[in-house]
């Protein structure tokens, strides 16, 4: 290869190069920058930030907890769906991210040291559903579920049949309740059930989850038990934001029709008309409770 033949090849690519940065590293930029300061996109641009008498409370893009110092829902506010995000209450936005439990996890691993003990999906959404019922004064029993709010989950052991079943057990452990609690079934298959010591092994079992006589159709909807995929959600159902009106209400002292007047303000519907699900976000209806009602007065 000639030499002049070198010297215009890497000329060439040294135009590309110029050419290139200045398109995508500064004209680029600045043509976003330029649209993102467009009335309607501003504020979006920003963060979606929302303010109160001139100090930052938070973004209509992200959900928060309204919770004391210990974790209590407040019952003045309206409550966010539950979280993963970062440790306490969650919704931490430098920890972003979900359970990573699926149908599957029925189990709890139970330990002898209780801080130890890690709740399975199933015992999440049951002791979730138990709280809130209990907070909101409707029954929080799901299917599934024990009256105390855990998994109604069976280890039955003994010799199997050709088709992998126990049908005449040796021992029967509901699993995801430790010693020295009472089990919610007395017997299963003519065997009485125990419950289950920490840190044992009942793998070798037939789980057996039980559904119990709860209705399908609980009054606690199901964004008031699972998390999101992001873990910062700022929306709520309308469902769970109707739950907590008669709470709110007392609690401030003013009429549930008030209430409702002003979450139906606060409630967005579908996008474009047919994607997601109506929605409420908590955080701005929170805000606009605390103007229009507030607290202790």
């Amino acid at each position: 290869m000639h030499l002049s033949t070198w010297i215009r090849q890497h000329l060439a690519a040294l135009r590309a190069l110029l050419l290139l940065t200045v398109i995508t590293g500064i004209a680029y930029p600045l043509a976003v920058f330029a649209v993102a300061q467009l009335p309607g996109l501003h504020d979006k641009a920003e963060g979606s930030v929302l303010a109160r008498h001139g100090e930052v409370v938070g973004s209509r893009l992200l959900g928060q907890s309204f919770t004391d110092g210990n974790g209590n829902a407040l019952v003045q506010y309206f409550q966010s769906r539950p979280s993963a995000s970062g440790k306490g209450d969650g919704y931490d936005p430098t920890a972003t991210s979900f359970g990573n439990l699926g149908p599957e996890s029925i189990v709890d691993t139970l330990d002898p040291d209780p801080s130890k003990t890690k709740q399975s999906l199933l015992t999440q959404i049951c002791a979730r559903s138990k709280t809130i019922g209990d907070r909101e004064g409707v029954s929080g029993a799901r299917p599934f579920c024990t009256p105390g709010g855990v998994g109604a989950v069976l280890s039955v052991l003994g010799p199997r049949d050709a088709h992998g079943e126990v049908t005449h057990p040796t021992e029967v452990v509901s699993v995801n309740e430790p010693c020295p609690a009472t089990p919610f079934l007395t017997t299963y298959l003519k065997t009485r059930v125990v419950c289950a010591t920490p840190g044992a092994d009942y793998s070798t079992g037939q789980l057996v989850p039980i559904k119990g006589d709860a209705p399908t159709a609980t009054p606690v909807p199901p964004d008031a038990v699972t998390t999101s995929a992001s873990g910062l959600d700022p929306d709520i159902s309308p469902t769970y934001a109707t739950l907590q009106i008669p709470r709110i209400a007392k609690s401030r002292n003013i009429t549930e029709d008030q209430l409702r007047a002003l979450v139906a303000t606060h409630t967005s519907g579908r996008d474009l008309g047919f994607l997601g699900e109506p929605r409420v976000n908590v955080l701005e209806l929170n805000l606009d409770l605390d103007e229009r009602f507030p607290y202790g007065r």
